[in-house]
């Protein structure tokens, strides 16, 4: 942690902090009143810069900015020993104007299926052939000899910016590093396509959504290693295994990007002991502080969102 923050951190811990609660507000103010030490795990999902609505307010440099301090706010009150869960999709997506322009000949979308390299060939076999001449010969118009000369039937390359594709685990590794966390772990959850967010998935060559990451980092000290946590059959479907294969939330109404109870227990009881502090600094509708309570954790969670806040706090008690 930079000197600039500890000092601040210091300061205002508080060590009669109460959690079993949820709190209103943002984890950059919240997180540094913590007790140093007292948490086991820390699961979350941050916002995943994909253009949600509620991370529109958010630029590159924001969205970075606002992981890398909650990374940052974390370093006095993880306990030795114990773990930083991140769950994120790994690819980040944005519009870039600075990376060239991704161009696409939708070969199936056309109505007339004559290509540039037909007329091209055509040309060889009939030099100073006209464009009417050459569609006679190709059975086109004359505009269909044009628009394929010039690209005009090419996507994407004239007005759009092209799509910015980054990895998301290196730059979470780079700067949970950088505070003195170390990568231990992931896991893949491989959910439902999400053929609704992957409407490019007909346009082009890429893959559909279909797995998030978690990204568990080690805060260097003594791991307890209790193999009871999980019985054999679960060490062997689950507890071993790097790929999760958990269904998504089907009807997402109470949150656009909530994930399932199963990936919140499977982490919490993995990562930390019975009765442990479990928090979330990005809370939402209470996913992680309500599953904490059922497997008797201490839990706290954090959210700007009071609309959000309110269902957490619901759920959460009504557990």
């Amino acid at each position: 942690m930079s000197e600039t923050i500890q000092p601040q951190i210091q300061q205002i811990a508080n060590p009669e902090f109460a959690f079993n609660r949820i709190i209103t507000g943002d984890a950059r103010n919240v997180l540094p009143k913590l007790p140093p030490g007292s948490v086991d795990l820390s699961f979350w999902s941050p916002p995943y810069y994909v253009g949600k609505s509620y991370e529109r307010h958010l630029d590159f440099e924001d969205w970075q900015s606002l992981v890398r301090d909650v990374i940052q706010c974390h370093v006095p009150v993880i306990r030795p020993g114990g773990f930083l869960a991140i769950n994120i999709g790994d690819i980040l997506c944005f519009t870039d104007p600075d990376i060239p322009r991704f161009q696409a000949n939708n070969l199936r979308g056309k109505k007339i299926s004559i290509t540039k390299n037909q007329i091209l060939e055509a040309k060889k076999l009939n030099p100073g052939a006209s464009r009417q001449e050459l569609g006679r010969l190709l059975g086109c118009s004359e505009q269909t000899i044009q628009r394929r000369m010039q690209d005009n039937n090419v996507r994407g390359g004239k007005q759009n910016y092209s799509t910015k594709v980054m990895l998301t685990g290196y730059l979470l590794a780079q700067w949970a590093e950088e505070d003195g966390f170390y990568l231990y772990d992931q896991r893949i959850w491989h959910k439902d396509p999400c053929w609704a967010n992957s409407r490019w998935h007909s346009n082009s060559y890429r893959a559909v959504d279909e797995f998030e990451h978690v990204f568990i980092f080690w805060k260097p000290g003594i791991t307890e290693y209790d193999r009871d946590r999980l019985n054999p059959d679960e060490w062997a479907e689950w507890g071993s295994r790097g790929v999760w294969n958990i269904p998504s939330i089907r009807k997402n109404d109470r949150h656009e990007a909530e994930f399932p109870e199963t990936l919140a227990e499977r982490v919490i009881r993995l990562f930390s002991p019975h009765r442990g502090v479990v928090i979330d600094p990005f809370v939402g509708t209470g996913t992680t502080t309500s599953v904490a309570k059922r497997l008797g954790r201490q839990w706290l969670g954090i959210d700007i969102e009071p609309r959000y806040t309110e269902i957490a706090k619901r759920r959460t008690h009504d557990t």
